[in-house]
């Protein structure tokens, strides 16, 4: 089946097709979804709202771009809405000397895609929803800004702390050089 053929499948409420898209995108998207909560079952819900989103503005995709690419801002879009909903779209003023997440890791662990994003969901959300929506979804401070409701220069702010509280976390990582 053509990524057209599924897509007209899914405006038809074809639930083939639905079963289809959804199997060839809920591992990626919930991946998106992961980036934005603390725990895997939000995720999910994250993952479930926005597919069911998906499916009820189909019509709209217009092709201008890739699928996956307009189905990963409806994740991201619905990621935000649910923080906004729950008032958990706190944005964070940490000191210097603020205290570091733990995160299990002991140092000398050979750090892997999964750790980083276990270091990534032990920011505080503002910190983690900035530095996803800059470093990751590639967004700039302007648009985080109006994303969020928020200036460009507290999306900078809450980059730049989210960058240190990683590399503070990334240092109680590493090996420690016994001389």
């Amino acid at each position: 089946m053509s990524e057209q053929e599924l897509i007209e499948g899914c405006i038809r409420n074809q639930p083939a097709a639905q079963e289809l898209l959804f199997k060839i995108f809920s591992s990626k998207m919930l991946a998106v979804c992961c980036r934005y909560t603390t725990n895997k079952a939000e995720a999910e819900d994250l993952l479930q709202d926005g597919f069911i989103k998906v499916f009820s503005k189909i019509e709209l995709f217009r092709g201008q771009g890739s699928l996956e690419g307009w189905i990963k801002r409806i994740m991201v879009n619905t990621a935000l809405d649910a923080l906004r909903r729950n008032k958990k779209l706190q944005f964070n003023d940490l000191k210097e000397d603020s205290e570091i997440p733990h995160t299990g890791l002991k140092p000398g662990d050979q750090l892997q895609a999964k750790d980083l994003m276990m270091l990534i969901q032990a920011l505080p959300n503002g910190f983690r929803t900035v530095f996803n929506l800059y470093a990751i979804e590639g967004y700039s401070h302007k648009e985080i800004g109006e994303l969020l409701g928020i200036s460009e220069n507290t999306s900078k702010s809450q980059y730049s702390r989210a960058r240190s509280q990683l590399q503070k976390m990334l240092q109680l990582t590493e090996p420690q050089d016994i001389r």
